[in-house]
């Protein structure tokens, strides 16, 4: 009901789709819904935890309910915690991977099956990150999960290549949401709302990124064209060549690695 998620709803609604929202906080739901109708689009909005299974599952039969189909799915939602991998608290390891992994997961299980159903097609997207691309420093959880998001989605393509669903995933860059104040929806379970760390900065940082309407905009045109990798921010395509040349390195140096020239097989291959 916010960001890049109600940039995608805005644009949906304005190519004739019918919109069903998810949202954690019932409030900007409840707005969210209200702007899109206001505008003539057909919406309906549905509280949904995606950190909860059953919850996500729920919200899939309420989708059938108010639609009666499921055509396009956006695995959107996602929270972002800093820290080092061995210094991260469990609570903010179990917090990320629950909402960006398992939420994810869940929602494929819950909706996939019903796009496929119907037998007339559709399109599943799931938002990752730059950050699933790339290692950035002191975002350990985070880039985990978001190499997993796109890892997943990398994989349903191929699983999908002959049939007719299609299959993206989104790698933002900066963009203008709220997810510097993500922990003013952190469940009990996992220790509760709380204030963000450095949220000024992040803010002031995120203030200055993509407008998010423009995101949801990308997306429903990579939808139409079949365009399975989304990126947000050409000027970023340094950060993932720097990384294959690292990876390209690392092939360089197997090359030459005593350990493996004591390999019969390497050897019977040349």
């Amino acid at each position: 009901a916010s960001g890049m998620g109600l940039g995608m709803a805005r644009a949906f609604g304005a190519a004739g789709m019918k919109v069903m929202l998810g949202d954690i906080e019932q409030e900007p739901l409840d707005r969210a819904v209200a702007e899109l109708r206001g505008k003539g689009y057909e919406a309906a909005g549905v509280h949904v935890d995606v950190a909860d299974r059953d919850s996500v599952f729920a919200a899939a039969d309420a989708t059938i309910k108010a639609f009666g189909k499921v055509h396009v799915l956006c695995n959107n939602a996602g929270i972002g915690v800093s820290g080092k991998s061995e210094k991260c608290a469990m609570e903010n390891w179990r917090w990320v991977v629950d909402v960006n992994l398992w939420g994810v997961i869940y929602g494929l299980q819950a909706f996939v099956p019903l796009i496929e159903s119907h037998g007339e097609g559709g399109h599943v997207m799931s938002t990752a990150s730059m950050a699933g691309m790339v290692s950035f420093r002191y975002m350990g959880p985070y880039n985990a999960t978001k190499f997993a998001v796109v890892t997943i989605m990398e994989t349903m393509m191929e699983e999908h290549r002959d049939d007719n669903l299609g299959v993206s995933v989104l790698c933002p860059g900066v963009v203008a949401t709220n997810i510097a104040s993500g922990t003013r929806n952190r469940q009990d379970r996992y220790g509760g709302m709380r204030e963000a760390r450095d949220l000024e900065a992040n803010e002031e940082m995120l203030g200055k990124g993509l407008d998010p309407d423009i995101v949801g905009e990308q997306v429903l045109e990579a939808i139409l064209e079949g365009q399975p990798y989304i990126f947000t921010d050409p000027s970023m395509r340094k950060y993932i060549d720097k990384r294959f040349q690292r990876l390209s390195a690392g092939y360089d140096w197997a090359d030459n690695c005593q350990a493996l020239k004591k390999d019969r097989r390497a050897k019977a291959a040349t």
